[in-house]
């Protein structure tokens, strides 16, 4: 998504001749765009053997309010998934964003805009440079 969104190649950070990203210029372009990644649960089981979030179980949820308590530039927190929506949401009390849109989070005294985007899985059916649109907007209201 960010090659797409930041270089016009969605294959910007692919590794040449493999079917993999280059995890290092990953983490490197994140960290100088001050974007983090983490997900909603530290541990979680598969009820299925597929992809699916609606066969997933958290066994672990990621303590986020401790998470967020050590970066405290952050302003927004963008959920990619039904699954960590819905645990914002049950977590925190807040109203569910729609789809591309944001709603406000309160966590431990401080107030996120709080951004539910369409998953990056190739398994969710929306053509890439729809859901790319999504986080242009997202991005764009963020100041990235």
């Amino acid at each position: 998504m960010c090659g797409l969104l930041f270089f016009n190649d969605k294959f910007h950070f692919r590794i040449k001749d493999e079917k993999r990203f280059n995890k290092e210029a990953i983490v490197e372009f994140c960290n100088s765009k001050g974007i983090a990644l983490y997900d909603t649960a530290c541990e979680v089981v598969r009820l299925k053997d597929n992809a699916s979030d609606k066969f997933l179980e958290i066994a672990t949820a990621t303590d986020i309010k401790a998470l967020l308590d050590r970066i405290p530039h952050c302003t927004a927190i963008v959920t990619t998934g039904q699954k960590a929506t819905d645990t914002i949401v049950e977590k925190f009390g807040c109203e569910t964003p729609p789809m591309g849109g944001k709603s406000t989070v309160r966590i431990g005294g401080r107030e996120y805009n709080f951004w539910r985007m369409p998953s990056t899985s190739r398994a969710y059916p929306l053509a890439l440079e729809k859901k790319a649109a999504y986080y242009l907007k997202m991005f764009e209201h963020e100041g990235v």
